[in-house]
């Protein structure tokens, strides 16, 4: 298994800290970083290029990229949106040539569990970021809250869009994965059971999950005996990595916490992932806030990876 960053810059001191630190590859989460992308849709290839050679310069990977956070127009069903195929299909297929194994889907731009975000300080005053049911339930009664898009035509657009990408996907070698909604609400775009059903929805070796093992255990299940079950499904193609203290259904929200300060036995959801054969990335995820941390929290990302390669190294 690999122990990848979720890039904060792309500057030459910031690739240089994740090599010094072990990382063995670098996520690229903001499409805005990536010239091209906002202005056209679709990455510059020579410029995309040129980050992944200083990335595999620094004997890193680059494993996956995600599109503008901003919901593309075919989803929330407004005219021009075949444009928006278009543009994804031209990133694949760019991606295909420059060897960037994942990409990933459009599909996590609003829920209503952001609505219940709450502030949380844990061991000797490191921050970190909360939900409450509570809050949410209040932020409803003072003004309902209206998506963009209703769930059952981001259902059918969704499938829609995985249908027409995927045969782009398996010509070019490239993995579309899907993120769970977060908080893993009922009512959410892509909740538990609409996560789960977009994979049989559009059956591929090249549809899969970006499997979260954060938001996973937040939905209240065993988070070992899930993994185990999508992972005999062989639908496990990259990982979110972070610890988490509370459950909704049991607790009425979470605390995210840090590497070791939590619910989970990081060493044994490793260890499940190695039990169904999973080697690709484990992305670390939702750094906390130390002290004297600076904004790109280089003092978090040194803690993570250095606790997970050392769990790596026992296994």
């Amino acid at each position: 298994m690999k122990v990848l960053l979720r890039q904060c810059d792309l500057s030459d001191e910031y690739i240089r800290f994740a090599q010094q630190i072990g990382a063995n590859g670098i996520d690229i989460h903001n499409a805005e970083s990536i010239p091209g992308f906002i202005e056209q849709g679709y990455p510059d290839v020579e410029a995309l290029r040129s980050i992944k050679q200083r990335i595999n310069d620094a004997g890193m990977g680059l494993y996956r990229i995600a599109p503008p956070d901003d919901p593309c127009d075919f989803m929330l069903g407004n005219p021009g949106g075949e444009r928006d195929i278009d543009h994804l299909a031209k990133t694949i297929e760019i991606l295909g040539q420059l060897g960037i194994p994942f990409l990933s889907t459009p599909f996590n731009f609003e829920n209503p569990g952001h609505r219940g975000s709450v502030p949380v300080v844990k061991r000797g005053g490191y921050r970190m970021h909360g939900f409450s049911v509570d809050k949410m339930r209040e932020a409803d009664a003072r003004e309902p809250w209206q998506p963009r898009v209703s769930i059952e035509d981001f259902w059918q657009r969704a499938v829609e869009l995985l249908q027409a990408l995927i045969p782009v996907a398996e010509r070019c070698d490239v993995k579309l994965i899907t993120h769970p909604s977060d908080p893993p609400l009922s009512n959410a775009h892509l909740s538990p059971q609409r996560w789960t059903d977009l994979m049989e929805a559009v059956s591929s070796t090249h549809n899969g999950l970006l499997y979260c093992v954060g938001t996973r255990y937040e939905s209240g299940v065993d988070i070992c005996e899930d993994i185990r079950f999508y992972g005999r499904k062989g639908w496990i193609f990259h990982t979110h990595l972070r610890n988490v203290k509370g459950q909704i259904p049991t607790f009425g929200g979470y605390q995210e916490v840090a590497m070791d300060d939590g619910d989970m036995d990081i060493l044994e959801v490793l260890q499940t992932l190695q039990e169904v054969g999973f080697d690709g990335g484990l992305q670390l995820d939702h750094m906390p806030t130390f002290d004297g941390d600076g904004d790109n929290r280089l003092i978090a990302w040194g803690y993570s990876v250095g606790y997970v390669r050392a769990l790596l190294r026992s296994l």
